[in-house]
């Protein structure tokens, strides 16, 4: 039985109040940028949309929003009640009790239930987001069966990856000193691993990739890539059109063996001047060292975070004290302290994550400059980058919170400028 009261702490009081300020923060830009969506637009955007395409627009984020604003506030609220209500110790005590000889067999059972709950709860909104929204308005080609498959595969390879992983996370804090290092090199290991490995392994199991033809984008292509001395290895076509009728492109691979895929629909809808300069954005953030960059930052995040796990697990430590009491639960453990830190840390890492963003539409700008002059013209790219935001319906001018918060890349409008701004 869930217990009956809840101590309300300075830390807990701390956390709530972080969470509830944040959850309002998100909702005050979702609702400035839906009104901004009734500002007129800007007149070089004013010949990419007509009134039918425009209020298309508007109706799609629109219902986006509002799919969002719901799906944040059920988790949040599922979230509260659970703790609030003594859910994380009632949960602890259930899965020692079904392993009390393995703490790390509990630990990572109690992983698992979070999670799955977690997963079961956002799978609704997944699938009214996919059959319902994405349907509606055009782009959603994913059969149930499709969907279903996808799940599945995903859980499976969550299990038969993430488990062991989690499982020994759980055993190095147990077990080994200065836990955070070794854990946080495991973690390390085992990303740079799966960057290796996905592409050959776990992205097939999704999605078909096919060597491009010869012809006359796979010529421009590799000339691109041979003019920017990129170590271009292959180029594939990706059947991304039997999920969605969106388009994207991406590489992978490391060093000499660098691969380029890009979806079928992407090259469906843009000429090759286009398709050449979107790729020539990509090779930019390659040759001027954006990959790299955000490699070294991710790598001493990650393990300042490892850190500050391992204070906040620490059995001995008052921290870790303050925090488990902050939830009611009694015992410290890896297995708790990892759910619980990830619940203290998430307000701070969204506030941190606009940094992040702020930074990476930095290396957009860059890379955009690094394509214009790679073919010579800003208006390849330009055609692309609109094609791109009408076709998926994106916001055409995003309130200046909503990007400070969220957006990674630049608005429409700020790239098209930045980019014809440019002189050769």
């Amino acid at each position: 039985m869930l217990a009956a009261m809840f101590l309300l702490t300075p830390m807990a009081f701390a956390i709530l109040l972080a969470l509830f300020v944040l959850w309002n923060l998100d909702f005050l830009a979702t609702l400035f940028n839906l009104k901004a969506l009734g500002r007129p637009l800007p007149e070089e955007l004013r010949g990419m949309y007509d009134d039918e395409r425009l209020q298309k627009t508007r109706d799609y984020l629109g219902a986006r929003s509002k799919s969002d604003v719901i799906d944040s506030a059920v988790s949040l609220t599922v979230l509260l009640c659970f703790w609030l209500s003594g859910g994380f110790p009632w949960l602890d005590g259930l899965v020692r009790g079904w392993f009390p000889a393995s703490p790390v067999a509990a630990g990572t059972m109690f992983l698992v239930l979070l999670l799955g709950g977690q997963y079961l709860l956002g799978l609704p909104m997944q699938i009214h987001n996919t059959f319902g929204i994405e349907a509606r308005f055009g782009f959603n080609r994913t059969t149930p069966a499709l969907f279903v498959a996808d799940q599945l595969k995903g859980l499976a390879l969550a299990a038969i990856l993430g488990l062991p992983l989690a499982a020994g996370v759980i055993w190095i804090f147990l077990h080994v000193a200065h836990a955070w290092l070794i854990a946080w090199a495991l973690v390390t290991s085992f990303q740079i691993l799966m960057t290796y490995l996905a592409p050959a392994l776990i992205l097939p199991l999704f999605n078909r990739f096919e060597p491009m033809p010869a012809g006359e984008l796979k010529s421009a292509i590799e000339d691109l890539a041979t003019r920017c001395a990129f170590p271009l290895a292959e180029v594939c076509l990706m059947d991304g059109s039997k999920r969605s009728t969106k388009a994207n492109a991406f590489f992978t691979g490391f060093g000499k063996h660098k691969k380029i895929a890009l979806f079928d629909t992407l090259v469906e809808k843009h000429s090759v001047a286009e398709l050449v300069a979107v790729l020539a954005h990509e090779i930019g953030h390659f040759k001027l060292h954006h990959i790299t960059q955000r490699l070294v930052v991710s790598l001493v995040q990650s393990a300042a975070m490892f850190f500050l796990l391992g204070i906040a697990t620490d059995p001995d430590g008052a921290f870790a004290r303050m925090l488990f009491d902050a939830f009611g639960v009694k015992q410290i453990s890896p297995h708790v302290g990892l759910v619980l830190f990830g619940i203290l840390f998430s307000p701070v890492s969204r506030l941190l994550g606009v940094f992040s963003q702020a930074w990476s539409r930095r290396h957009e700008f860059q890379a955009d400059a690094f394509a214009r002059a790679s073919v010579g013209s800003p208006e390849p790219l330009c055609s692309a980058l609109q094609k791109l935001s009408t076709d998926q319906l994106a916001h055409p001018s995003p309130h200046p919170l909503r990007v400070w918060l969220d957006y990674s890349h630049p608005p429409l409008l700020d790239r098209l400028r930045a980019l014809r701004s440019v002189r050769p």
